[in-house]
């Protein structure tokens, strides 16, 4: 199976080093979150494949020098426009993958930052979900996340017309939603679970494969206005 965990939000200035402050937070929870999907050195930080704009992959030990070196690199290369990105991948056990990307730091008006985990494993395997887009809430405070798979995008674009070539935002089987989202959610839409750092809410809104719950989700929240995307040109973080 293939889902994604993803976190958005709007302009934040913010230098290689602090980004790799968030990156190592991120990366140094991983292992303990999915045992099976990296190297099987208990304790022990993943080497992830460093992928490039160019040139070959090269290995990256999640350490903050290095992590720093990398979003460094990028921030100053000529085909970076705004803020500094890292694209990561690391396989485990047979069945088992996992790749994040994602860019920070950027003042761009029009172009959200955005960071994407997306996982693969065994039909079967048990995933953290929660944990997962928790700990994406906790470390990068996006205005909106969620966790999704492409039965569910398929879903809300049939049934609910949902068209991301609009920049339209979306809730999967699990949402976060920044406070200013947040204070517009409907009662009785989604149970209220962990509360992660800058009092935003973590929405358990669907079992996986209940595209239906979801997508009756996803329009009481549009309608409600948690879901309008940030004004463009952008000039805040949140909603």
């Amino acid at each position: 199976m293939r889902r994604v965990v993803r976190g958005f939000w709007g302009p934040r200035k913010e230098s290689p080093l602090e980004l790799a402050g968030r990156w190592k937070t991120m990366l140094d929870a991983l292992p303990a979150l999915l045992p099976a999907a990296g190297p099987a050195t208990a304790g022990e930080p993943w080497t992830w494949t460093h992928h490039h704009a160019s040139g070959s992959p090269t290995e990256l030990r999640p350490d903050e020098a290095a992590l720093a070196a990398a979003l460094q690199a990028d921030h100053d290369s000529p085909q970076t426009s705004d803020g500094a990105g890292l694209s990561l991948a690391v396989t485990g056990e047979p069945g088992w993958e996992v790749a994040v990307s994602g860019r920070g730091g950027g003042e761009s008006e029009y172009v959200t930052q955005a960071v994407v985990l997306t996982v693969v494993s065994p039909d079967g395997a048990e995933v953290g979900e929660a944990a997962l887009l928790a700990l994406i809430a906790d470390t990068w405070q996006p205005d909106i996340g969620d966790v999704t798979d492409d039965d569910l995008l398929d879903a809300l674009e049939d049934d609910a017309g949902y068209d991301y070539t609009r920049s339209e935002l979306c809730v999967g089987r699990l949402g976060y939603l920044s406070p200013g989202r947040a204070a517009l959610v409907p009662d009785g839409v989604g149970a209220v679970g962990k509360e992660p750092v800058g009092a935003g809410l973590l929405l358990d809104i669907a079992l996986p494969g209940d595209t239906g719950a979801v997508v009756d989700a996803y329009v009481r929240l549009r309608d409600a206005g948690a879901l309008e995307p940030l004004p463009r040109p952008m000039n805040r973080t949140y909603l």
